[in-house]
């Protein structure tokens, strides 16, 4: 018996690497000789940086940085085991929930802390990235983290620009003479959930800027502002991200990584299971096991377990999902390669007790026991 666990965190409760040791225990119960190999995976989002650390035995490096408002914070990333490669959450630094809510202002926020994580782990000798950019407080199209990088942005009077995404309308120069050098040495592959557009009625202002504190006439302001960053990269650089899919992730920071950077946007459990080389390791295994906190109709637009049932499909390898929470509508996921689903809670219990690690690590554990006590009994009875 081989079983390949490629499970997402239980947000609030387990990470990906508790959920396959408990997965594990309770499978050996049953196949005591099985061959179980635990691949810690996420979708780009929370979690992403310790699951990828972990599921390459890589380090974490913690390192002072600005938050959105400029405050001094401390922030993590992770280097992979390859030592070249660093992955890091733009949230970490960048993220709303370090904007008190009375605070949230995108014309003032920044991404600069972002690009200092890029900028350290440049300087540790990684010239690989992989950039979560879910959860932004920003809406400055990923100038801060140029500016971070040793950009300079000028407007029509020479005067050069400060933070925030107030200082898009006014960009009439980009001087990158004293940008970190390694920077052309480096790729960036940005994990990518969403297909909005830099600017426009579908664009980072309009959908994602009032929950970062804009109101209608800031809202028309960066909608703005990000129609003309738009132009300004298009002349300097001749690439138009205005209508690319995705560059209006993160307040437009998408868009800024594809032209100041030469970003590649993609799905982010694309890019964990193809580092993670989960498609090598699933080949000629009898299950895989995957997850995530909670499985609904959402689960099918990109999320880890359907990313993971995609490949195992390409090899005919049954998908056994578990999750804290199943929706009624989760039977859409079947379509999309995942054969059955399991909810770990086995009898009525609160939210808060169900996401206690103790309980948890019990549940998942025991329903594993249990569905392989069936998969045993079914083997031995077709065997005959």
């Amino acid at each position: 018996m081989k079983v390949v666990i490629a499970i997402d965190s239980f947000k609030g409760s387990l990470s990906s690497n508790e959920l396959g040791d408990a997965l594990s225990l309770g499978i050996k119960k049953i196949y005591k000789d099985a061959e179980i190999i635990k691949i810690p995976i996420a979708d780009g989002g929370e979690g992403t940086v310790e699951a990828m650390v972990e599921g390459t035995e890589g380090k974490f490096i913690e390192v002072e940085v600005h938050d959105p408002l400029m405050n001094k914070i401390k922030a993590i990333y992770g280097i992979l085991g390859d030592g070249k490669t660093a992955i890091i959450e733009m949230a970490i630094a960048s993220g709303l929930p370090l904007v008190p809510a009375e605070k949230r202002n995108p014309n003032k926020t920044t991404t600069f802390g972002t690009g200092e994580l890029i900028k350290d782990a440049i300087k540790k000798g990684c010239r690989e990235f992989i950039i979560g950019i879910g959860g932004s407080a920003t809406n400055d199209g990923g100038l801060g983290m140029m500016q971070a990088l040793g950009y300079k942005f000028y407007d029509k009077e020479g005067k050069e620009l400060g933070q925030g995404g107030e200082i898009m309308n006014q960009i009439e120069k980009i001087d990158s003479t004293q940008a970190l050098e390694e920077l052309s040495q480096c790729k960036f592959l940005v994990a990518c959930d969403v297909d909005n557009p830099f600017y426009g009625p579908r664009g980072a202002a309009h959908v994602y800027g009032k929950q970062k504190g804009a109101n209608e006439q800031m809202i028309l302001e960066l909608d703005n502002g990000l129609k003309h960053l738009s132009e300004i990269l298009n002349k300097t650089y001749n690439i138009d991200i205005s209508n690319l899919p995705g560059a209006g992730a993160a307040g437009g920071l998408g868009g800024g990584l594809v032209a100041f950077l030469n970003g590649i946007l993609k799905p982010g459990i694309e890019i964990i299971l193809e580092k993670v080389e989960f498609e090598k390791k699933v080949i000629n295994s009898d299950f895989v096991i995957t997850g995530e906190g909670r499985i609904d109709f959402q689960t099918v637009m990109g999320k880890a377990p359907v990313g993971v049932s995609k490949l195992a499909k390409k090899y005919n390898i049954p998908v056994i999902a578990l999750a804290g929470s199943v929706a009624d509508d989760a039977d859409k996921t079947h379509e999309a390669g995942i054969d059955s689903i399991f909810s770990i809670i086995n009898y009525p219990i609160s939210l808060e007790d169900a996401m206690k690690k103790e309980n948890s690590k019990k549940f998942v554990e025991k329903n594993a026991e249990e569905i392989f006590r069936l998969i045993k009994i079914c083997e031995n009875k077709f065997s005959k």
